[in-house]
């Protein structure tokens, strides 16, 4: 797709009322600090439309980013960050439990794994979830500038086994530093919400 404009246009806390938005909606979650809004500001094409923080559990809401009025890239809270109460971590949980089960316009919901670890319990209980939610989940494997080219596909190997994922699932490396798997990550939305037409 070829990025003409972008805008944060909602943005929903604990207590807000989920949007019925009337355009697409692919959903991006992950793990506090794996790199979500990296990769946001870098499939958008900008340097701070999501804050970056090197504080991990940063984003405690869901935003919505409308991309040339054709579709939204939803932003979900971070989990699994151990310095949050319990009462936050449940807060949190319910509103991305809430977007996965009453939004009627989503299409799509990757999830992000650090490629450099075995993917953690909580990435497990993370992408178990997005599947009984009815929802067959994308892996984008972040941080793949950190390791060596050679390790690749050995760490893509532990992603899959470790989340047991489901045959066929895309496993896309991305680096926030070099926006490599960019173009892979974009194909596949536009062919997930019919753009391809589009495409450059």
């Amino acid at each position: 797709m070829v990025i003409k404009n972008v805008e944060l246009e909602i943005v929903c806390g604990v207590t807000s009322k989920l949007p019925d938005t009337d355009k697409p909606e692919v959903a991006f979650a992950g793990k506090s600090n794996v790199g979500k809004s990296s990769l946001i500001n870098g499939l958008m094409n900008r340097k701070s439309l999501a804050r970056t923080s090197a504080q991990p559990g940063k984003t405690q809401t869901i935003n919505y980013y409308n991309i040339n009025n054709a579709m939204y890239l939803v932003d979900l809270p971070g989990y699994g960050y151990a310095r949050v109460s319990v009462k936050e971590k449940e807060k949190w949980g319910q509103m991305i439990e809430n977007y996965l089960h009453s939004s009627r316009q989503l299409k799509a919901v990757f999830l992000l794994i650090d490629i450099r670890h075995e993917p953690s319990v909580n990435d497990k209980q993370m992408y178990d979830w997005v599947v009984y939610q009815g929802y067959d989940p994308i892996i984008i494997a972040t941080k793949l500038d950190k390791i060596k080219r050679s390790q690749v596909q050995k760490h893509v190997k532990m992603i899959k086994e470790k989340l047991q994922v489901k045959p066929g699932t895309p496993i896309l490396p991305y680096s926030a530093l070099s926006k490599q798997g960019r173009e892979e990550i974009w194909n596949l939305m536009d062919e997930l919400l019919g753009f391809e037409q589009q495409t450059e």
